[in-house]
This record gives C-alpha cells, structure tokens and sequence, in this order.
C-alpha cells in the first residue's frame, strides 16, 4: 500500500522514521511518499518532497518572514499527495501545515490518521474540532492526552506509549566508553556540560548565548554543544566560537554529561529519559510583556514534558525575561553535583518513566494502521 507522511521538524522525522520502519515490517508492500528528514529518507530508500531544513520555521514573526517558502511547500506537499493519491496520509504534529494538507485529503477521499497530537492542550485548543472533523484516528504518546480529548472533546484516542522510550533505551544500551567518544569527537576529558539550544535557528539565537555564559560559571566542567544537523555552523562559530559541538549524538552527549542546559521541547524528555540534570531555557525575545501574555494564552501549568507527564515542577523552567544566565547559572549549580536538588530530579524522572510505561509505539500504532487498511 502506498503511504503519504509528513514531519515538519527533527523530532518529528526520528518518529516518523520509527513508524515507517513497522509499517514496512506489517506491509511488505509498502512504499512511501512524504515531507520530512534524513532519517525518514533512510527508512523510505528515496528523497522528500519537501526536506525538513526547508520547513521548520517557528513562530509567527519567522513564518510570515518566510511566507513565500511556506506556501511554496504547501502547493508542492498537495501536488504530491493528489498525484501519489496514497491509500492513507499520516500526520506528525506540525499542525498549522498539516491540518491544510488533511483537509486536501479529505477533498479526495484520503483515509488520514494522526501520529503524535499537536499540543492543543497547551494552546490553540480551538483547533480540536478541525482534528476530530478531518482525522479518523489519533495516536497520542503522552498518557494525560487521553483525557484531555475524551473528558474536554468527547474523542477517543489511544495512547500507544512514547517513541522516545525504546528509541533513547536503545542508544544507552549501545553507549561506547566515555573516553572512546571524547577521542573520537576531540572533546577534553573533564566533566561536560551539555548546551541543547535547538533545531531551529531562531531558537539557537535566542538561547545559546545565554545557555553558554550561565555554562562558563562553572569553569570545572567544559561546555558542549550538541548541534543541529541541518543548521550550517558559521551560526554557532558567531555565537560560540571555540566551543567544542558535534552533530547527531546528543542522546550519547546527554548520557555523558553531569548536567544539560536544554531548549524548551522534546528534549527536555530526551534529558530526563537519559537521567541528565537539566535546567531548561526558553529566551525568545526575553519580554516580561512577552511572559504574561503567554501565562494567558496556555492552558497548562508547565510547558516543559518532564513536568507536564509528572503533573509537578521536576525540572526548572527558566521562560523569557527569566531566563538569563545568573537564574539559568543559579539553578545549575543546585543540581549540577551531588545533592538534594539532583536527587530529587532524578526522583522525579523515575516516575515519569514508570507513567509512561513501557508500550512501543510505532509498533502499535503501525500495526493498527496497516490493519485498518487491509479491512
């Protein structure tokens, strides 16, 4: 069977790419259209429609500057889906471009499914009907979704585990010697600390430096960034110059590390999933203004995973005009060493483990597609 796929961001293409791979093991037949990363070219054998580097622009002042380079990729992804005209289309997130490809879908009579929720439980709650209207199934990864589309929307969804899990087990269970991996990647012997300042080049602009001077507080230990693949590197050799990074091994660089400063997102979870004390950092533009506004807009307590998943603050969450490097540096150092602040975090990442359980999802969720299908 033929099947349509579209991930707009990093994140979203190692899931997408994990969903793909148990299609193929349920469906000998089957073969792949989509948008997204190298990871998903890997699993589909061919090149994108529309590669992410190419996609993931964040926010409103980003998209409207790139407005003609998101509209280019819509025409393209809708020129695609009616010429491949799959027997299903499968989201990943990335609503905003997503739900105009479902309803193109549904125009021609194309099955879609939904793998991994937007996170309309945070903001933009208004667009849940369009979901329920123009999706047949929802496969959601984090357990408190469930109730939040069944109680609030009156929407069964089902809970297929967190790909994060077996994906970020699997890389610890393969990890090379500390020393092996410094060699290698020419990083010094002392202690690191880890800087994760995202995959967009908005969010490594606003963070990094931040992340980078709260980081130099402690000379003991030596920063390094883990950088994004398809980000060029005059970006951080402007902003870092001489700071050691390396590329498509942050769960490794995480795993080795005493301590992550991370950008607020999936890898706040990918942290806390390796055991990582991590502060996570969110500057954008740094707006008390700014601040309060978002306190209105979401309809969550916390915007961190870790938090959200334990339903209490586990990891510190240092947001715009709060986030600057002597708050980031002074939450740090409460959990950079050993003591209360660090066994307490590692408390809290042990519970969010056991809350997540142990399901697999792509599994799960590619089984139930393919199933769907065949009937």
């Amino acid at each position: 069977m033929r099947y349509f796929i579209i991930a707009g961001e990093a994140s979203g293409d190692i899931h997408a790419a994990g969903l793909m791979n148990r299609i193929k093991a349920h469906d000998g037949s089957a073969r792949f259209v989509f948008l997204g990363g190298d990871r998903m070219t890997e699993a589909a054998g061919h090149p994108p429609v529309v590669h992410i580097r190419d996609m993931a622009f964040m926010g409103f002042s980003e998209v409207i500057r790139n407005f003609n380079k998101v509209m280019e990729n819509l025409t393209s992804a809708k020129h695609a889906l009616r010429l491949a005209h799959p027997h299903c289309l499968i989201l990943v997130d990335y609503p905003s471009f997503n739900l105009k490809i479902a309803k193109e879908a549904r125009r021609l009579g194309i099955r879609t499914f939904y793998y991994i929720s937007p996170k309309v439980w945070a903001w933009k709650e208004w667009r849940v009907p369009a979901i329920k209207r123009l999706v047949e199934k929802m496969y959601v990864i984090f357990p408190f979704e469930v109730d939040f589309y069944g109680q609030r929307h009156d929407w069964s969804v089902e809970y297929v585990g967190n790909p994060s899990v077996s994906e970020i087990d699997e890389r610890l269970a393969s990890l090379p010697p500390r020393d092996e991996f410094a060699r290698e990647h020419h990083l010094p012997s002392r202690q690191w600390i880890a800087l994760l300042p995202g995959s967009r080049v908005g969010e490594i602009r606003n963070n990094l430096r931040v992340m980078l001077e709260a980081a130099h507080a402690f000379p003991q230990y030596r920063p390094v960034i883990a950088s994004a693949p398809d980000i060029a590197p005059d970006l951080y050799d402007a902003i870092a110059p001489g700071v050691e990074r390396i590329a498509d091994r942050s769960i490794e660089l995480l795993a080795m590390s005493c301590g992550a400063l991370v950008t607020s997102g999936t890898a706040t979870l990918e942290a806390a999933l390796t055991g990582t004390p991590q502060v996570a950092c969110y500057r954008a533009n740094g707006s008390r203004i700014s601040y309060e506004l978002m306190k209105r807009l979401l309809k969550v307590d916390y915007v961190t995973l870790p938090n959200l998943i334990v339903g209490r603050r586990v990891i510190p969450e240092m947001l715009l005009h709060e986030c600057s490097p002597e708050a980031v540096a002074d939450q740090l150092g409460k959990i950079i060493g050993e003591g209360p602040g660090r066994r307490a975090m590692l408390e809290g990442y042990a519970e969010m483990r056991r809350k997540l359980g142990d399901k697999n999802a792509p599994e799960q969720a590619a089984a139930d597609i393919v199933a769907r299908l065949q009937q």
